[in-house]
C-alpha cells in the first residue's frame, strides 16, 4: 500500500451564524463535520457531492484556509494546526490550491510573468536570478509559449487561464494540490485537454491531487479512488472502478444513475434526487441522507451509521448496506 500522504481525524470546519445587531453568534454552519479521510501519496483522490455539500471547504480546511474548529489534519504524520505562523510560511509551498474559475483568480492588472514571479519569491532558496528561466519552464510544462510571459490574463481564453492557474501551482513545487471544480468552468473539449496535462503532470513530477467536482463521470477518468460527500460528512470511499459499478450508500447510486449516457439507442430516465438539500445549520439526526432515502427505515433518523470497512480497505456509512450485507445482498 502507498505511503500515508494526507490524514484527516474528526475534522470540523464551522462557521459563526452571527445576530445583526448585538454581534452573538445564534448558531454555526457546520460546513465539515466530523470528516476522517486518508489521502496517499502519489493518488488522485476525487471529492465528489452535491452544491453546498462541503466539498470545497474541506479542500481549504486542509490547506488551513478555513477555521478548523476540531480535529487533526496531518501531513507527512505533522498536525498542521500545531504551527506557528513562521512555521506555517515555510510549510505553504507544499500545498496548493486550483480554483474553479481562473480569471477571478488571476490578477489582471499583473502579466503571466509578474503572477509566476510572485509565486516563485515564496520559494526557500530560490535564486532570483533565473526567476526569468523558471517562469518559462513554468509555462512550457503546462504547453505555454514563452512569449505569453508578457501577456495580461484577459489575452487569454479561459482554459489557458486554467492553465496559467497550474502553472502558479506548480512554481513552488508542491507535494500535494486541491482541484477545486477547475474544470467546470471550460468548455467540453478544454476539460479534456486539462485533464489531460493534470494526468500527465502527476506522473512525471510525482503529485498527489485532490479533485474536487460534482460531476462523477471525470472522476472515473483521472481518480484512483473517489470520496462522497453529502450535507458535511464523508458517506462512502471507493475505488474509481467499484464505485461505478456497485456503489454502496444510496446516495452515490443516485448520483451514478443521473449520469447522462451518451448513446441516442440507449435511453433512460434520469435519476433525481426528491426532498430538499438540509440546512447545514442544522442537520437532520440519524443519518443526514434519510430525509431523501428510498431505503430509509426508523433507525435511520434516529442512529447515526458507523463506518462499514469493505474487503479492499473501502467504506461506506450506511444503515441500509449493513441490512443488505446481513442479508448477503449488494446494492446495485
Amino acid at each position: 500500500m502507498a505511503e500515508e500522504l494526507i490524514r484527516l481525524d474528526q475534522v470540523k470546519t464551522y462557521f459563526p451564524v452571527r445576530k445583526k445587531f448585538w454581534k452573538k453568534t445564534s448558531s454555526w454552519i457546520r460546513a465539515v463535520d466530523r470528516v476522517n479521510l486518508e489521502i496517499f501519496n502519489g493518488e488522485c483522490l476525487g471529492l465528489v457531492g452535491e452544491s453546498g455539500c462541503g466539498k470545497s471547504t474541506l479542500g481549504r480546511s486542509i490547506l488551513c484556509l478555513a477555521p478548523v474548529v476540531s480535529g487533526t489534519v496531518l501531513f507527512h504524520g505533522q498536525p498542521i494546526q500545531a504551527l506557528d505562523a513562521a512555521q506555517l510560511r515555510s510549510f505553504r509551498p507544499k500545498m496548493q490550491m486550483v480554483f474553479q474559475d481562473p480569471r477571478a483568480s488571476l490578477n489582471p492588472k499583473m502579466t503571466v510573468l509578474q503572477i509566476l514571479r510572485e509565486a516563485l519569491l515564496i520559494c526557500p532558496g530560490f535564486d532570483r536570478a533565473r526567476y526569468l528561466e523558471r517562469a518559462a519552464e513554468l509555462l512550457d510544462m503546462v504547453d505555454l509559449r514563452p512569449e505569453h510571459l508578457f501577456r495580461y490574463p484577459h489575452e487569454f481564453s479561459g482554459g489557458q487561464q486554467q492553465r496559467i492557474c497550474i502553472a502558479r501551482a506548480l512554481a513552488t513545487e508542491p507535494e500535494f494540490i486541491v482541484f477545486d471544480e477547475a474544470t467546470s468552468a471550460l468548455d467540453v473539449s478544454v476539460q479534456a485537454q486539462v485533464i489531460n496535462l493534470m494526468a500527465d503532470l502527476q506522473k512525471r513530477l510525482n503529485l498527489t491531487y485532490l479533485f474536487i467536482s460534482h460531476d462523477l463521470s471525470i472522476m472515473e477518468q483521472i481518480c484512483q479512488r473517489v470520496a462522497v460527500m453529502y450535507a458535511g460528512r464523508i458517506t462512502e470511499v471507493q475505488h474509481a472502478r467499484t464505485l461505478f459499478a456497485s456503489p454502496r450508500h444510496p446516495y452515490t447510486k443516485v448520483l451514478r444513475d443521473a449520469l447522462p449516457v451518451a448513446d441516442p439507442t440507449r435511453r433512460h430516465e434520469l435519476a433525481t434526487l426528491a426532498g430538499e438539500v438540509p440546512s447545514l445549520s442544522n442537520p437532520p439526526s440519524g443519518c443526514r441522507f434519510h430525509p431523501r432515502c428510498a431505503f430509509a427505515t426508523d433507525v435511520c433518523s434516529k442512529v447515526e451509521p458507523r463506518m462499514s470497512i469493505l474487503d479492499n480497505g473501502d467504506w461506506v456509512c450506511c444503515h441500509h448496506h449493513e441490512r443488505l450485507r446481513a442479508n448477503g445482498e449488494l446494492l446495485t
